[in-house]
């Protein structure tokens, strides 16, 4: 099937969807749902056809005028002027419609888990870890997402060793999957007299958030055991056994939440973070597959990957996926110049899916 015939058949499939919304009995609500969903989904890219379409007739209009030897030279010129703009503009026009074409990832509407870890460095690198939490908190709110800090623990000084966070809006997943990764930081603790630059780590996973529908959890898979929790958080935590420890025993995925003073509340958490947990995995080893014959990736998203160093002396932050180097470190520490590498990170994703398209 050529370009063309995939956009004409798009366009009919729209038609036939708003026919069929039309003149749904709503007997089915589901099926409702799922064609409302699919003709929403088509309404950009067939806006985006009839645009290029538009463009291609005017074209055609201007090169019949340039061609006709009744018209005078002043309206011929006008003419040629307007074919010139119209004709470089096309081939952008067909880029970003073959990038609505892209198959769309299922979980980017999503929203997200976040879990941050300390990595290599001591203290150093816990102090890195609750500055990247603090980085996504802080471009979560300039994005309008509800930031909602499920599991911390601390290690001291501001420090932490891990924390976990939901982060709840629209294509929450889409922006920050890119993110999941090895975070190097070079810089001189403020504990080193001597000024010199310490170099440590903290690992990033982004998972998008699923419900009880999305993943089939048998609870006779599950060893649940309670506990005192640990550490701060007032007097309840020597005397209630309110934390809790989920062990997925299929995969030896374990999960621990003790933030809330409510066993219950901690369990819903805990399951919240092991649901994600499985489904991502899911995602990893299908992707893996279908990444066998792929010939170009932004990254596998593995925790093990080193993505990014944030060169605190120099003032830059260098993404090792695409060779980018913003001198922007304060900025996007703040999460105020995040966007300009997430963007960055989508567009060479779509990039290689384009070229994959084409082979």
């Amino acid at each position: 099937m050529s370009f063309d015939q995939k956009l004409n058949r798009l366009i009919q499939r729209h038609e036939e969807l708003s026919d069929a919304l039309a003149t749904h009995t709503m007997a089915d609500t589901n099926d409702f749902a799922k064609l409302s969903k699919e003709y929403s989904d088509l309404t950009s890219i067939v806006e985006a056809i009839r645009e290029l379409h538009k463009w291609k007739a005017e074209l055609k209009e201007a090169e019949a005028l340039m061609s006709d030897t009744s018209v005078d030279p002043e309206m011929k010129a006008l003419a040629e002027n307007e074919w010139h703009d119209l004709k470089n503009k096309l081939p952008e026009m067909e880029q970003n419609l073959r990038i609505l074409l892209l198959p769309k990832d299922a979980d980017d509407e999503r929203s997200a888990i976040l879990e941050v870890r300390a990595g290599t460095g001591g203290e150093e690198a816990g102090l890195f870890a609750a500055n990247l939490l603090r980085m996504y908190q802080r471009y979560a709110a300039i994005q309008g997402w509800k930031f909602e800090l499920l599991n911390s623990a601390d290690s001291g000084l501001g420090a932490i060793r891990e924390a976990s966070a939901s982060i709840t809006g629209k294509g929450v997943f889409a922006r920050l999957k890119f993110e999941s990764g090895v975070h190097r930081v070079q810089r001189v603790p403020e504990t080193e007299a001597s000024g010199r630059i310490h170099t440590s780590a903290a690992t990033v996973a982004v998972l998008p958030e699923v419900e009880d529908v999305d993943i089939h959890i048998d609870e006779k898979d599950l060893q649940i055991d309670v506990y005192r929790a640990s550490g701060a958080g007032g007097q309840h935590v020597n005397t209630t056994d309110s934390a809790v420890r989920i062990t997925h025993i299929p995969t030896g995925v374990v999960v621990t939440q003790q933030d809330e003073r409510s066993q219950h509340k901690n369990k819903a958490k805990a399951m919240k973070i092991l649901r994600a947990r499985l489904y991502e995995a899911e995602r990893m080893r299908k992707d893996a597959e279908r990444a066998a014959s792929r010939k170009n990736q932004v990254g596998s998203g593995d925790r093990s990957e080193r993505i990014r160093t944030y060169n605190f002396p120099q003032g830059r932050v260098s993404d090792h996926r695409i060779n980018l180097t913003l001198y922007k470190i304060e900025q996007i520490m703040e999460g105020q110049a995040l966007d300009e590498l997430l963007d960055a990170l989508i567009a060479e994703d779509q990039a290689a899916k384009l070229s994959e398209e084409v082979d």
